[in-house]
């Protein structure tokens, strides 16, 4: 299938002072979806941002995609809420999904792309029976939790083994990649069959967003 390479700036690196303004930069640079983290301090080590602060920004962003990633225990508690307070696509971890295929359905009934996440240690065998379904995998290439974290460079094995089962399969899931993006590991994370690059701290930990972000998409490009 053909690839399409896209940069999601995840906001969790952002200056949440000035949030929308700050997104508004990193879409301006060439991001094309906002990668949103949403923590819940038992899942992960980390509290970040609830319902309210998803549709504050939806009503400064309304056209944009919300790439919402759910790293909550008891996700389906909250697929509702997330879905009505305007995501655009839905990730939870099969580390956290008791029934994933059901909570995949769930993200669909409520009008989301559903996607899948795999923490550092999780294989991607664990996936078998819903490559078919899902819009997105989500490759944990740091663990889970807090922003600029050094690259785990055993999520490129797991980035080729998804390109490799889509291909063989016939399937048309999408290949993400969050944790440790950046210009030193843009070229192997392509290489490696990626095409949904999440980059936080690259695009709003130094300098200005606008253009970082258009820095790193055109690295990704050069890449492709």
């Amino acid at each position: 299938m053909a690839r399409t390479i896209e940069l999601a700036p995840s906001i969790l690196s952002a200056d949440f002072a000035r949030l929308a303004e700050h997104a508004r930069q990193a879409l301006d640079g060439g991001g094309t979806l906002l990668h949103v983290d949403i923590m819940d301090g038992h899942f992960v080590p980390n509290l970040t941002i609830g319902p309210p602060v998803v549709n504050s920004l939806r009503r400064a962003l309304p056209n944009t995609i919300f790439d919402c990633h759910l790293m909550i225990e008891n996700p389906d508690l909250f697929v509702p809420v997330f879905a009505e307070a305007g995501a655009s696509w839905i990730s939870v971890h099969q580390e956290a999904c008791v029934h994933l295929d059901r909570t995949l359905h769930l993200i669909e009934d409520h009008g989301c792309k559903a996607g899948v996440v795999l923490n550092p240690a999780t294989p991607v065998e664990t996936l078998t029976d819903v490559l078919g379904i899902v819009h997105h995998v989500l490759v944990m290439s740091v663990n889970p939790g807090f922003g600029g974290q050094k690259f785990i460079r055993n999520s490129l094995k797991k980035m080729k083994e998804l390109a490799r089962i889509r291909d063989e399969r016939g399937l048309n899931f999408r290949i993400e990649v969050d944790g440790g993006v950046g210009m030193d590991t843009i070229s192997d994370i392509v290489r490696a069959g990626a095409e949904l690059l999440v980059a936080g701290n690259a695009v709003f930990g130094h300098g200005d967003a606008k253009q970082n972000a258009k820095q790193l998409l055109e690295a990704m490009l050069a890449r492709a």
